[in-house]
């Protein structure tokens, strides 16, 4: 009874716009295609009129971003939507478990290899972040048995670049027992320190890294809790952002 006399009060502000967004937000199913293109065009109409000289300039004089920013292909992690970046900030790979093959199979990996090569010596960026997150399917796929099918070879192949991690957890681990989501994390968080190491062996990196040039950072996104930590490589431990002194 009360609910509807409110509603009846005040028809233009409560009942339409809120519990729509609502749905949107709480509504895991992806967006079919259909409404992609819709978004598109009013993509067109708002955002890139209101930055248009921002896409002119960037096509006339080509990217000049600072950060390359490597991460996972999970849809739930959304760079620029973390980091608030415009186009032109972020050169981005986005690849299964956000793994780095080590420099010496780099021709076995080149799609990877070649994207590193280019933003480090081309594009001459200064940071590169390495995102690993929460509920990672790759990190748990490490521990799982993939069968031996011609739709899932590439997939047994590319999980062998993090077999290094998964050793290192399991030796960490030792005798004790640890649930599910506390292997998952820890080898999450290991993966990060893992590929790290694994760009250092680049030629590019090594140099520029060597010169002052270039940092890396590791990242740790929580999809649950929206929060970030980053790799304190002296301490050797992850600690939020907020703190971080650069």
């Amino acid at each position: 009874g009360c609910m509807g006399t409110q509603e009846k009060a005040q028809p233009q502000e409560t009942p339409t716009k809120p519990t729509k967004n609502k749905e949107e937000v709480v509504n895991v199913e992806g967006k079919d295609l259909k409404t992609l293109i819709k978004n598109y065009m009013e993509y067109r109409k708002e955002y890139y009129e209101k930055n248009k000289e921002l896409f002119a300039k960037l096509a006339e004089e080509g990217q000049k971003p600072k950060v390359f920013f490597i991460t996972c292909s999970d849809s739930r992690v959304v760079p620029s939507i973390i980091t608030k970046s415009d186009p032109g900030d972020l050169f981005v790979l986005r690849v299964i478990g956000n793994f780095v093959p080590p420099h010496e199979s780099a021709l076995e990996y080149s799609g990877v290899a070649s994207a590193i090569e280019y933003a480090v010596s081309v594009l001459e960026v200064e940071h590169i972040i390495v995102c690993g997150h929460s509920q990672c399917g790759a990190c748990k796929a490490l521990y799982q048995d993939i069968p031996e099918d011609p739709e899932m070879m590439a997939i047994k192949k590319w999980l062998k670049v993090a077999e290094p991690v998964k050793e290192y957890v399991l030796k960490e681990i030792g005798n004790k027992t640890v649930d599910k989501e506390k292997l998952t994390e820890l080898t999450e968080k290991t993966s990060i320190k893992f590929q790290i190491k694994n760009l250092m062996t680049y030629p590019g990196v090594k140099r520029r890294v060597e010169n002052g040039e270039l940092s890396i950072h590791g990242w740790y996104f929580n999809i649950r809790t929206g929060e970030i930590e980053y790799y304190d490589q002296e301490r050797d431990t992850f600690i939020p952002l907020e703190q971080y002194k650069g």
